[in-house]
């Protein structure tokens, strides 16, 4: 029986200092193709120095650019990763096995993301077991969504896999802070203005988010990192509800 062929999908703007450790773990696949949306660091000639097909894309947001990346791949099958994500050998064994022997009415396969964060592996605070389909049959697939909601909508049946996608989310509090920044900036801009009284809900919404990650989802477990979360997520919330009205300001 021919061995059915697989190909890996990236997207990837600065990434120098962490896409070798995805494409190291990614070298059992028959193709790479990194999309690359104008990095101004090594990206680009690191990726073609480990071997890997590197596309250059105008960013047209996450959906549409990872939907170019699929599109770009040869293979029957692709698994779409991000460049801050890592294959165990573990989960390369399982999807190897899983293409070779699979029914031809599974279209997908979904799987587990474990991230680690200031040194930890995090496995509650509602971050595990995040799992995600990132593993599709050609044709059968495509990415659609906004700037904050992407997914990869398939059409036919789904499968899961037990080996996690290692996710070395953040490289720092920071760089968390400049996402919630920016993630909150995009929530305000589709959300459109909000009155006076969607900022003390905000705040409400915010506490309930903190009493979730670290209480009822057992942050508290994950120690220092686990209440960083917690507090990050919290924060996130009310920074949203507070741009959103912020907005309206300027009308």
């Amino acid at each position: 029986m021919k061995k059915p062929k697989i190909s890996i999908a990236v997207i990837a703007k600065n990434e120098v200092d962490r896409i070798g450790r995805l494409l190291k773990s990614a070298e059992f696949a028959d193709e790479i193709v990194v999309v690359d949306s104008g990095s101004t660091d090594n990206t680009q000639a690191l990726c073609e120095q480990m071997g890997a097909k590197v596309v250059f894309n105008k960013w047209p947001g996450y959906a549409a650019q990872k939907q170019f990346a699929m599109d770009s791949t040869a293979s029957e099958w692709i698994l779409n990763l991000d460049a801050d994500e890592e294959i165990s050998g573990l989960l390369a064994k399982e999807i190897q096995d899983a293409i070779k022997n699979v029914s031809p009415d599974v279209s997908a396969f979904s799987m587990p993301r474990l991230s680690r964060y200031l040194g930890k592996w995090i496995k509650h605070g509602g971050w595990y077991p995040d799992r995600k389909v990132r593993l599709v049959r050609r044709g059968k697939g495509m990415w659609k969504g906004d700037g904050l909601h992407e997914k990869l909508i398939v059409n036919g049946k789904i499968e899961q896999l037990s080996e996690p996608i290692l996710h070395h989310v953040y490289r720092n509090i920071s760089d968390h802070v400049v996402t919630i920044n920016r993630f909150s900036d995009i929530y305000a801009v589709e959300r459109g203005s909000a009155k006076g009284w969607f900022v003390p809900a905000g705040a409400v919404h915010a506490l309930g988010k903190f009493a979730e990650c670290y209480l009822w989802k057992l942050g508290f477990l994950d120690g220092i990192p686990g209440l960083v979360i917690a507090m990050n997520s919290a924060w996130y919330v009310f920074l949203k509800h507070a741009k959103a009205w912020e907005s309206g300001l300027h009308v």
